[in-house]
């Protein structure tokens, strides 16, 4: 599988929190197991030997969970393949994700590179809503609310309008020093990064 393979936004999941995703495992101070077998041992660890969990986890048997484990086979579909990586990126170095995003909540913020398409609404005049590539700060307010809602389930429309709020106040209000009222919308997100 290619590299492009690997990145493409796991079913269900959108822009945002694939980049959200991204950005989280870009913190990592160990790469996550590679092969097959080291993905299944460390799974297996996280569910504390259960081979029921893992398989119902990763959507296969229990006896494929086993050989995979023992060695037996070491080549997954496409399908296995992703899920391998998708779970165990998510459950790796979790004190390290969570001090990332601590400090990105409470400190630092985060930096965001988005493209898209911003419509604008306020009082006075605006310029036309038109796609623009965009890299700014969002400030640890922002970056709390949004962190919370990932963590809450929230879709990629519930996270479209925070997104959306913390990249007027930082680009195009300059923190509140112009365009007062400026209220920013966007949508058909081409894509997007995010940087603790």
């Amino acid at each position: 599988m290619s590299d492009h393979e690997q990145q493409q936004p796991a079913p269900g999941r959108g822009k945002v929190l694939e980049a959200l995703a991204r950005a989280e495992r870009k913190v990592f101070t160990r790469p996550a197991p590679k092969s097959a077998k080291a993905q299944m041992k460390f799974l297996l660890t996280r569910a504390k030997g259960s081979t029921k969990a893992v398989a119902e986890r990763l959507g296969v048997s229990r006896r494929t969970v086993e050989r995979y484990r023992a060695g037996k086979l070491t080549t997954p579909q496409k399908r296995l393949k992703a899920a391998l990586v998708e779970e165990t990126e998510s459950d790796w170095q979790p004190q390290v994700r969570a001090q990332a995003r601590a400090q990105a909540a409470t400190s630092r913020g985060m930096m965001v590179e988005v493209t898209a398409y911003f419509g604008f609404t306020c009082t006075g005049s605006s310029d036309d809503g038109r796609e623009r590539q965009i890299t700014t700060d969002i400030s640890p307010t922002y970056v709390k609310q949004i962190l919370e809602l990932q963590e809450a389930g929230a879709t990629e429309e519930d996270l479209h309008p925070i997104v959306a709020e913390a990249i007027t106040e930082s680009y195009f209000t300059e923190w509140g020093t112009r365009a007062d009222g400026l209220r920013a919308d966007f949508t058909a997100v081409s894509s997007i990064s995010f940087r603790f």
